[in-house]
């Protein structure tokens, strides 16, 4: 393989790859980059046997041919030229990458024995990059972080005639995006990683995506890029499950105003980290106290509608809620008891987006 191309493409596409498909560091081989030179270009791919992802980009091919290499180490030096353009040439066991003035050499890995992309699920329709981009930034924020629980770990992707709808939680808290979507034929509904669609939320272009899914995969594709994931395992709570049949409080106010206050009052929080909000006159305020911390109160100015139901939240969970929301009025619908807040957006936009968070036990 001998292939010539500009520098920061390439070191883009191999970047975005090992974030993507992190790799297996008990598996050199399914920590490599499989590299592809063909008469259009050059393609990228990496595969984990989970995950599996594809970029391609321009290049002048002097001659075709198929490498593995350790996928880190290629991005990090491809990331850290200045040179425009570089070289890549296979140079005996080893892949060189030259560049002016420069000459770095990486190990060649088994190219036969790399899994490759595969085929990718049937298609399932598409969606717009940017508001799908914005749905999964949102949704991902309310999953598990917790590996033992894997169901909890992933957003549910599925579709409801012209909506797609996704849903995340880690059972204190739940985010809900919708977003209109065109369905192309094959059914989704589909339990995804969070941990790959908060990345993938971060390389979605605004132009379209297309969805790809079958009973075990989910992928997208857009541009001259693809990925697939194996699909998580297990029944997953429904949306319809949490009852607003209670609701006697209802503040509208704005998210950045809340946001700063929670913020701040947050530094003051005890170990569990949860604030006291009171619904008043015109008014909610916010209260944290701690024996080494201190204590502080705030006010924020709201419209409070109906009975004056106050509530402790984690302040991580609140955080999480109105960022949801920036620039924008929100409005919180509190229930009495240990029952869910509800925040939504006053005005919705694309994609419309709730976010539920339990309370907790106030502070003693």
């Amino acid at each position: 393989m001998d292939v010539t191309v500009t520098t920061t493409k390439l070191a883009s596409a191999a970047s975005a790859l090992v974030r993507l498909v992190p790799g297996k560091l008990i598996d050199p081989v399914l920590s490599g980059l499989l590299l592809t030179a063909t008469p259009t270009g050059v393609a990228l791919a990496a595969n984990d046997r989970e995950r599996a992802a594809r970029i391609s980009r321009d290049a002048v091919v002097h001659e075709e041919g198929r490498v593995l290499v350790p996928a880190k180490p290629l991005a990090d030096t491809l990331r850290a030229l200045e040179q425009e353009q570089v070289r890549l040439v296979v140079e005996g066991t080893k892949l060189a990458i030259r560049a002016p003035g420069a000459r770095y050499a990486l190990p060649l890995l088994d190219a036969d024995v790399h899994p490759g992309v595969g085929t990718t699920p049937p298609v399932a329709g598409t969606v717009d990059g940017a508001r799908f981009a914005s749905a999964l930034t949102t949704t991902a924020l309310a999953a598990s972080r917790d590996d033992a629980l894997p169901m909890f770990t992933g957003v549910r992707i599925r579709a409801e005639d012209d909506r797609l709808i996704m849903v995340a939680t880690d059972r204190y808290q739940m985010a809900l995006a919708s977003l209109p979507w065109s369905a192309a034929g094959a059914p989704v509904d589909a339990l995804v990683p969070a941990s790959l669609l908060a990345e993938l939320a971060k390389q979605l272009p605004t132009a379209e995506v297309t969805l790809y899914a079958d009973r075990d995969r989910f992928g997208l594709r857009w541009g001259d890029a693809l990925i697939t994931t194996a699909v998580l395992d297990g029944s997953y709570l429904h949306e319809s499950k949490i009852h607003l049949s209670d609701v006697d409080t209802v503040v509208t106010l704005d998210a950045d105003a809340l946001a700063g206050a929670v913020r701040r009052v947050g530094l003051y929080t005890d170990a569990r980290g949860v604030l006291l909000v009171d619904p008043g006159d015109g008014e909610i305020r916010l209260r944290a106290a701690d024996q080494r911390a201190g204590e502080a109160e705030e006010s924020v100015k709201a419209t409070v509608d109906g009975g004056r139901t106050g509530q402790a939240y984690q302040s991580r969970f609140l955080t999480d809620a109105v960022r949801c929301f920036p620039g924008q009025q929100v409005r919180m619908e509190v229930q009495p008891g240990m029952r869910a807040t509800v925040f939504s957006a006053v005005e919705p936009t694309e994609p419309t987006v709730r976010y539920v968070v339990m309370p907790m036990l106030p502070p003693k």
